[in-house]
C-alpha cells in the first residue's frame, strides 16, 4: 500500500468531552469528517485509531456502522497506537489526521500528499508554520521514519504527540512545509471548545444542505457574508494541548 491515512479519535477530551461524537447536522461529528475524508483521491485506505479503553467503545461502534476499519491501542502512548495501527498495512507513507476537524479539506490533503511524494520528503506538514485555518492541519510521513520515531522517542510529549520527535530534528530528517498562498492561520475551524462546535454547526447548517461536498472556498465565502462568524471562537490559542505537554515536562 502506498498511502494510508490514520484518523486519531478519542472520547476523553478534557475541554469538550465526547466531542468526536457530538451531533453535527444530525450525524456524529466523526461521521461528518469521515464523509469528507473519503473524497480524498490520494488516500488508498483510511482507518481510525482509538484507544482500547472502554470509554472509546462508542468510537469503535460508530466505525463499524460506517464501515471504517478501527484499530484500538494505547490511550496515553499515542505514538505507539499510531505506529501499531499502520504496521499491518505495510504502507510506504502515512497521513496523520485528527478527529476534531470536521471541515477537513480532501483537495488540500491530496495536494499535501502530492507535494510530499514529489519532493521525496521524510515528513511534510501544512501546519508548521501555520498558514491554513486551524482545523485543516494534516501531516504526511514515510512509514520508515514513523517507525524510527516509535522506536527511539522517549519523552512523554513525544509519545503523546505523534510527529513531535520527527519535527524536532530537521537536520536528521528531510522536512517539507506546504503553505497556503494566503495566510489564513487566524481562522479557527477545529473543535476543542463549545464555541468551536457552534461555529462548525452553523457552517454546516448554511452549506451542507445545498452541497454536501462544500469546499474551503465555500466556507471562506460564507465568512465574508457573515463576518461575525470569523471571530466567534478566535479567543482560543492554537496547539494548546502541545503547549501544555511541553510545559509539564519543563516543570519536572
Amino acid at each position: 500500500m502506498r498511502v494510508l491515512a490514520i484518523l486519531q479519535a478519542r472520547m476523553s477530551s478534557s475541554r469538550l468531552p465526547n466531542k468526536v461524537l457530538l451531533p453535527l447536522l444530525g450525524e456524529p461529528m466523526l461521521a461528518r469528517q469521515i464523509e469528507r475524508l473519503r473524497r480524498a483521491k490520494a488516500i488508498d485506505r483510511l482507518i481510525v485509531a482509538t484507544s482500547a479503553a472502554p470509554t472509546d467503545d462508542p468510537i469503535a461502534e460508530q466505525c463499524a456502522a460506517l464501515g471504517v476499519a478501527c484499530y484500538r491501542g494505547s490511550l496515553d502512548d499515542v505514538l505507539d497506537r499510531f505506529e501499531q495501527a499502520a504496521r499491518p498495512h505495510a504502507p510506504q507513507h502515512v497521513v496523520r489526521l485528527t478527529a476534531d476537524c470536521p471541515l477537513a479539506d480532501p483537495q488540500l490533503i491530496d495536494e499535501l500528499i502530492a507535494h510530499h511524494l514529489a519532493t521525496g520528503a521524510d515528513y511534510t506538514t501544512n501546519a508548521n508554520p501555520p498558514s491554513f485555518p486551524d482545523g485543516l492541519d494534516a501531516e504526511v510521513m514515510r512509514y520508515a521514519v514513523l517507525h524510527i520515531a516509535w522506536r527511539e522517542a522517549r519523552l512523554k510529549s513525544e509519545r503523546e504527540h505523534v510527529t513531535l520527535y520527527i519535527a524536532s530534528q530537521p537536520k536528521r530528517f528531510f522536512i517539507e512545509t506546504f503553505c497556503s498562498e494566503t495566510d489564513l492561520s487566524a481562522l479557527r475551524w477545529t473543535v476543542d471548545e463549545a464555541d468551536d462546535l457552534e461555529l462548525v454547526q452553523r457552517i454546516y447548517a448554511a452549506l451542507y444542505p445545498r452541497n454536501p461536498a462544500f469546499t474551503t472556498q465555500d466556507v471562506l465565502r460564507l465568512l465574508d457574508e457573515q463576518p461575525a462568524l470569523r471571530t466567534l471562537n478566535t479567543s482560543h490559542r492554537r496547539n494548546e494541548g502541545l503547549e501544555k505537554s511541553l510545559a509539564q515536562e519543563k516543570s519536572v
